[in-house]
Formats: C-alpha cells, structure tokens, sequence
C-alpha cells in the first residue's frame, strides 16, 4: 500500500530469501492511539503478532500467523465503550513486486501486492485487524428501548391499509370502441 500519510504502525521487512523467518510485532502505546484514531474507534490498547514468512515458488512469500489485539468500540446500540479482544488467524500471500493479485478463489489465502523489495508488515497486521473488527459491537446489557424496538408498534385505528382506487387506463379505450 502506499499512502502520502505515515503509516501508524510501520514495520518494513525486507523480502526475498530462501529459509522461513519467524516474527513478533508490537504496536506501542502512541502506535495504538494513531490506529485507533483511523479506525475511528474510542481505543487500540494491544496490538500484537507472531508471523512467520516462507519463501514460495516464483518469489512469492507466504505469512502465516496470528494477531492479538484488546480494542474497545461504541456500542451500536447505546453509544457506550465496548471492550474487545481481537484474536484472528493470518494467512497470505505476499507477492513479488510488480505482480498483480490475480486469485479471486475465497478460499484461498488474499494476496498482497508489494512495490519494491520490502513490505510493511505492520500495515499489513492493521489491515487484518480492521478487518477483525466487530462490525456491530454491541454491550452485553445494551437493549433498545421498547419505544424503539418495532414491536410495541400497533397501526392507528384509523388507518387504512387498502391501496386508493385509481382509475383504469384502458377505460377511454374502451369507450372509443362502443362508439
């Protein structure tokens, strides 16, 4: 990926090579803070990974690993903090520069296109961890008012549901042909 914008949790590594390496990232607390402010999220407190990348046919690199992360979010329902833990599995492909992603197959590991002879490994952890995120976290006791949950709403006696009449088109027509 690149960006005009610092990246906030950085960790460029070197590719190529011929034995897997094995490798731990750590986001510090202001990395944290960065993360957590673009994914407009209340707080990042942890970010963590264990990664370990193998050479693959063609300069390909395949990262393998997990990530931990303690997150706190806004409850979809009452606004209020929502503390997370984030533990996801990593599987991806980390292609040679120049090499578009072509593997469309959802079940095969994403791809990861590189520009040069390094690739941020950090960008690539807090990618997955946006990924991770709960899309809709909610807190344990968090409940929807009963004037807002749709089942207390009953329709007014004096509605009625039936369509208006409306006139039928072919009516005119069919005037036209009588005389």
């Amino acid at each position: 990926m690149t960006t005009d914008n610092p990246l906030e949790f950085s960790r460029r590594h070197r590719l190529g090579g011929t034995e897997s390496r094995s490798l731990e990232l750590r986001a510090r607390p202001e990395e944290c803070a960065a993360l957590a402010a673009r994914f407009r999220i209340p707080g990042v407190t942890r970010l963590e990974a264990w990664l370990t990348l193998s050479p693959e046919n063609g300069g390909t690199m395949r990262l393998r690993g997990r990530l931990a992360a303690d997150v706190v979010q806004e409850c979809v329902v009452s606004l209020g903090p929502v503390p997370q833990t984030v533990d996801a599995a990593l599987d991806l492909r980390i292609l040679p520069p120049g090499t578009p992603a072509t593997d469309d197959d959802p079940d095969s590991p994403d791809e990861i296109e590189t520009f040069g002879d390094a690739v941020d490994l950090g960008e690539v952890v807090a990618e997955q961890l946006a990924l991770a995120l709960d899309p809709y976290p909610r807190a344990p006791d968090a409940a929807i008012p009963p004037e807002l949950d749709g089942t207390t709403l009953e329709p007014e006696a004096d509605m009625d549901d039936t369509a208006p009449e409306r006139p039928n088109p072919f009516a005119a027509l069919s005037r036209l042909k009588r005389n």
